[in-house]
C-alpha cells in the first residue's frame, strides 16, 4: 500500500483585490473525500502544512446538507489535523504520492511554498503520483525548477476554471485565477462544463475540476495507485 502525503493549506484568509480579507482554508468535502478514499483503499495518509501550522477548514465549505456528515468525518481525524508535519521537514522520496485538496487557501501559501515545490519537482522526476483537486492545483505553481522552468508544463490537468471562479467563486475580487496562471506556465487545462464532474488523468498526475469531482477524483487516484 502507498504512503501518501496530503499537503494542506495553512492559510485562513485570502486578500481580495479591494484589499479586504476573505475567510478561507481547506475545502472540507475535498479533504474528506480524498482522505476517505485513500484510507478505505488501505493507503496511509499523513498531513503536512507550511510551517506545520494547524489547517483551518473553510467556513463556506460547511454549509448545506452534507455539513453534519463532513463534521462527523473530520472529528476523528482532528488530532491528525491538529498536529501536521511541516513541509520543510519532509524529505524527497519519502512518500509514494502527494495529494492537494483545495479551498482558496492553496492560492495564498502552497502556490509559493518552496518546500512543496521541492517535493513536487521530485515527484515529477521520479514519476510519483500527484493528485490535485479544485483549487489544489494552485500548489503546483510552486513546482519551479532551478532553471526557472515549470515542472508541470505540457501536462494535462483539470482545475477550478476561471468561469467557475466568476460564477460561484471570488469573481473579479480574486487576486488571480488559477486556471489562467497554470495555462500561462504551460499546463494544458482540459476543462469540463462548469460544475461538472470532471477528472483528468495524465500518467501519474490525477486532477479534479471542482468540489463536485471530489469522490471521482479520489476513486481515480486510488485506481492509479493500484496500477503502480
Amino acid at each position: 500500500m502507498a504512503h501518501v502525503l496530503m499537503a494542506v493549506t495553512g492559510a485562513d484568509a485570502i486578500a481580495l483585490t479591494d484589499g479586504t480579507l476573505h475567510p478561507t482554508g481547506f475545502w472540507a468535502e475535498e479533504l474528506v473525500e480524498l482522505h476517505r478514499g485513500l484510507v478505505a483503499a488501505g493507503h496511509t495518509v499523513d498531513i503536512a502544512t507550511p510551517d506545520g501550522v494547524r489547517p483551518t477548514v473553510d467556513p463556506g465549505s460547511l454549509g448545506g446538507e452534507s455539513a453534519d456528515e463532513l463534521r462527523a468525518y473530520l472529528a476523528p481525524i482532528g488530532d491528525l489535523l491538529a498536529h501536521p508535519r511541516a513541509l520543510a521537514d519532509v524529505t524527497t522520496g519519502e512518500y509514494d504520492a502527494i495529494a492537494l485538496p483545495g479551498g482558496h487557501g492553496p492560492m495564498v501559501d502552497l502556490a509559493t511554498d518552496a518546500d512543496l515545490g521541492r517535493l513536487l519537482v521530485d515527484a515529477v522526476d521520479r514519476d510519483a503520483v500527484v493528485g490535485v483537486l479544485c483549487h489544489g492545483p494552485a500548489g503546483l505553481l510552486s513546482a519551479v525548477r532551478e532553471d526557472g522552468s515549470f515542472a508541470f508544463s505540457g501536462r494535462r490537468l483539470a482545475v477550478f476554471t476561471d468561469e467557475e471562479e466568476h460564477q460561484g467563486g471570488l469573481g473579479d475580487a480574486s487576486p488571480y485565477f488559477v486556471e489562467s496562471r497554470l495555462r500561462d506556465l504551460g499546463a494544458v487545462v482540459a476543462s469540463g462544463e462548469p460544475w461538472s464532474v470532471t477528472v483528468v488523468t495524465d500518467g501519474s498526475l490525477v486532477s479534479g475540476q471542482n468540489p463536485q469531482s471530489s469522490v471521482a477524483t479520489a476513486q481515480r487516484l486510488v485506481e492509479v495507485l493500484a496500477a503502480r
